[in-house]
């Protein structure tokens, strides 16, 4: 039996799965933590990976690896190998009025990368660099991602081999950072260089399943974005719509087409498999809930079973949860509101609907958008922690007017690097059976969007 390990760096922790590569059954797995926070040392990231590979019994036995990583996120090196200074994350918004900067510069920027910039796009970040920290913006070498960094690490590359043309990442990966034609396959140089401010060395760009190189007899896959990564774990095909729910929301699918949304509602990534991935995201997503139970006194069961006690609708009471501002719709300043509370609405119950039917608008939102696009939705995936809630998936059967189903649960991410890893040994794509726990009966209910959306400005 051959063995392949999926790696997910994600941003609150990195998991190893090593599974059987003919069907995706999970032989062991290991987990660690990461820091909190924006902005990383990327050290941490490769002491919590190696602390992570020694909790899955290490991959002495293990015959390929790849790692899915969180997107976006700035690693600036300079012509010796250092981390020049700590990464910055998907998730920090520092960079807002530099994406607006680059927008306003480059009308045509949504044409040539598929994607208006955010605050999360490496780009943006880059530019920030360049105008808060310009000394270090100039000493950087090379750009890579969180994913490319720790695949350069684990190949043996570093400070102590500082080979930055060994640099590796793949087309999804690439396709976020505001510098790169998923159409094309090319990095648009000139974007770099604006945001920048001079060139520097960017990451190979790989095929589906090309391999990065090797270490010893253990094969290097070509990684991937997280969301790519759960695309390909799932194994998603045409008519599957992935929402998650984690530290973010997203909403995504695989598609042959590109997506080329001016709006910036739609960001058009490239996929894993050679296809693309139009995408929105939210910033905002599981810890609305984290919230609104902590806030209730109750742990996310409890909150569940107030939400399911309350009629659809919460009684007027809606929750608009821009907690740490949000990125779908571009609003990095906005707070969460709470409306139509009245002393009939204002209950505990209706509270803890609310919260989940604010959670799910704000994702039927991004589904919208996604069709907008050519995307047909013919059943939504519904996966993270969240989903697995009993509440959440009969409230999402409530708010979507398709279909929703809920996969095991399962670290995807890390599945879909696995995916990659065998793909990239024995060079076919495996089909690995994803066995589902819940199918809610579709009870659609629109007035839970409608009073949802008379709220949005």
């Amino acid at each position: 039996m051959a063995l392949v390990a999926g790696i997910d760096s994600s941003t609150q922790s990195c998991k190893v799965v090593i599974v059987d590569a003919a069907t995706g059954a999970l032989v062991r797995e290991g987990r660690a933590a990461h820091p909190a926070g924006t902005e990383v040392d990327p050290e941490a990231w490769w002491d919590a990976l190696q602390t992570a590979i020694a909790a899955a019994g290490g991959l002495d036995d293990v015959s390929a690896v790849s790692v899915g990583g969180q997107q976006h996120g700035m690693v600036a090196l300079d012509g010796q190998g250092r981390v020049i200074r700590p990464a910055l994350l998907w998730n920090d918004t520092r960079s807002a009025q530099a994406a607006a900067d680059l927008t306003a510069e480059v009308p045509d920027i949504a044409e040539r990368t598929g994607s208006v910039p955010v605050a999360s796009f490496t780009s943006t970040k880059l530019r920030w660099l360049r105008d808060a920290e310009p000394e270090n913006a100039e000493r950087v070498a090379a750009v890579a991602l969180p994913h490319d960094w720790l695949t350069w690490r684990l190949r043996g590359f570093g400070p102590e081999n500082p080979r930055l043309d060994e640099l590796t990442t793949d087309r999804s990966d690439a396709s976020g950072t505001g510098y790169f034609n998923s159409v094309t396959g090319e990095y648009d140089l000139e974007l770099l260089e604006r945001a920048l401010g001079h060139s520097a060395i960017l990451p190979r760009v790989l095929g589906p399943h090309e391999s990065a190189g090797t270490v010893g007899d253990l094969v290097v896959g070509p990684g991937a974005g997280d969301n790519a990564g759960a695309a390909l774990g799932l194994g998603a095909v045409a008519g599957d719509v992935i929402v998650s729910i984690g530290t973010s929301g997203t909403v995504f699918a695989v598609t042959g087409s590109a997506a080329r949304d001016a709006t910036g509602a739609v960001a058009g990534f490239a996929d894993a498999s050679g296809l693309f991935l139009p995408l929105v995201a939210t910033l905002n997503a599981a810890r609305i809930l984290d919230s609104i139970a902590g806030l209730l006194g109750v742990d996310h069961t409890g909150l569940g079973e107030l939400a399911l006690a309350a009629a659809p609708g919460a009684g007027g009471l809606v929750l608009q949860p821009y907690f740490e501002g949000e990125r779908t719709p571009n609003l990095p300043d906005a707070t969460a509101t709470l409306f139509g509370m009245t002393l009939a609405s204002t209950t505990r119950n209706n509270l803890a609907r609310a919260a989940i039917e604010g959670l799910l608008c704000g994702l039927a939102d991004g589904l919208d958008a996604v069709r907008r696009t050519g995307v047909v939705a013919e059943r939504i995936l519904l996966i993270g922690g969240a989903a697995q809630n009993p509440a959440v998936s009969a409230i999402a059967a409530q708010v979507f007017d398709c279909p929703v189903v809920v996969p095991n649960p399962g670290e995807y991410v890390a599945l879909g690097a696995a995916v990659q890893a065998a793909w990239t040994l024995t060079g076919t794509r495996p089909a690995w059976e994803i066995p589902l726990v819940a199918a809610p009966a579709p009870d659609y209910h629109p007035v839970i969007r409608e009073q949802y959306a008379a709220h949005l400005s």
